[in-house]
């Protein structure tokens, strides 16, 4: 192991030292979730929030290690009961005890790094609640340098705020973002968008930046990318769309479509794009919710697909599963989730493999 950093933050930029960002489908060695809990972010629907998650454990951990965070001992405890005579296989699950304030681990996570000898770093990137919508979230951008499971592992300290959910990389030198999130005047006010890309390409090891326009109505996080578009290869981009012209999202998503379209691979190549459908509109009384299906997560041999009781439900997972031929494709009601304002990809973050 890469043992330079000694816990504390690497002087020199991830690039400069050969490491890169891979793809979330390189294999992994643990999936970290963090412990659904606030009644304020899962208004009467906790209980529900956390039975998804062990329906996560029940398909990620036959296949790799679970980090799962809680907040004592106690609630470790009862989570190892909740798993009793299910199909999770408990000898891949880990129970860290590190208080946090709520499930966004996506955003406030280590962003897991590969050096040239395939060792572990990470990115601890800033994190301000998402521009600054909820001061006591902003607790939670502590999370990385408190996890003694990582104080080994070399540290990066990019210095600007980033939430992981605005990024996404096919490990083959691009990396998506979008125009509404990273230049929002609420993340990093004094960086163009020059500043911008060399700091992605910087601490991703990336050397193109594919910008996209506007996310999808009702997220709070100003446009994650990964609420509409994602790589599934390293060539390939699958996108949602919504095909309802007095839907909100339809006109946004037409426009990042044809940016894609118009995009090129670093070789010159036009990218495979593959559409998604939208799940229509899914609310939280009178406030429409977050809901997509790009926010799967892709993990070793399964693909978690969030579902939300709409026709199209079935119509995502057979194109995921196209997309995945040697993945199962889990599919997963989500409607309780996003009532968090996010889904299974916001709430995860993968541990590549390495060779530590």
């Amino acid at each position: 192991m890469d043992r330079s950093g000694s816990g504390g933050a690497s002087p020199a930029t991830p690039a400069a030292r050969g490491y890169r960002m891979p793809a979330e489908w390189h294999p992994h060695a643990a999936t970290w979730l963090t412990w659904p809990k606030d009644p304020v972010t899962w208004p009467d629907r906790v209980p529900q929030a956390q039975e998804i998650f062990l329906q996560f454990i029940d398909a990620l951990t036959p296949h790799e290690r679970v980090c799962l965070l809680v907040d004592t001992p106690e609630v470790a405890e009862d989570v190892r009961q909740r798993c009793r005579g299910r199909a999770a296989h408990t000898a891949n699950l880990e129970l860290i005890v590190l208080a946090t304030v709520d499930s966004w681990i996506r955003d406030y996570g280590p962003n897991f790094l590969l050096g040239p000898d395939g060792q572990l770093a990470f990115n601890h990137w800033g994190f301000n609640a998402w521009g600054g919508k909820y001061e006591s979230l902003m607790r939670d951008a502590s999370v990385p340098a408190r996890l003694e499971r990582l104080a080994g592992v070399t540290r990066f300290e990019p210095g600007i705020v980033l939430e992981g959910g605005s990024i996404d990389v096919n490990g083959a030198g691009t990396v998506l973002t979008t125009e509404q999130c990273l230049l929002h005047r609420n993340r990093n006010p004094h960086l163009s968008k020059a500043d911008l890309e060399a700091c992605l390409r910087l601490h991703l090891g990336v050397q193109q930046v594919l910008w996209l326009g506007d996310g999808i109505e009702g997220d709070d996080t100003d446009g994650h990318i990964d609420d509409i578009t994602r790589f599934v290869a390293a060539d390939t981009i699958v996108t949602v769309v919504e095909d309802d012209p007095a839907d909100a999202n339809h006109g946004p998503l037409r426009d990042n479509l044809a940016r894609l379209q118009a995009a090129r691979q670093l070789d010159g190549a036009p990218w495979r794009i593959v559409t998604l459908p939208m799940p229509g509109y899914v609310m939280a009384d009178d406030e429409r919710l977050p809901a997509s299906y790009a926010n799967f997560y892709i993990a070793n041999q399964v693909v978690l697909a969030p579902m939300y009781g709409h026709a199209n439900d079935a119509v995502a997972t057979r194109i995921l599963q196209d997309l995945f031929p040697a993945h199962r494709v889990v599919p997963i009601q989500c409607e309780p989730l996003v009532w968090g304002m996010g889904s299974i990809h916001c709430v995860t973050q993968q541990q590549p493999l390495s060779k530590d």
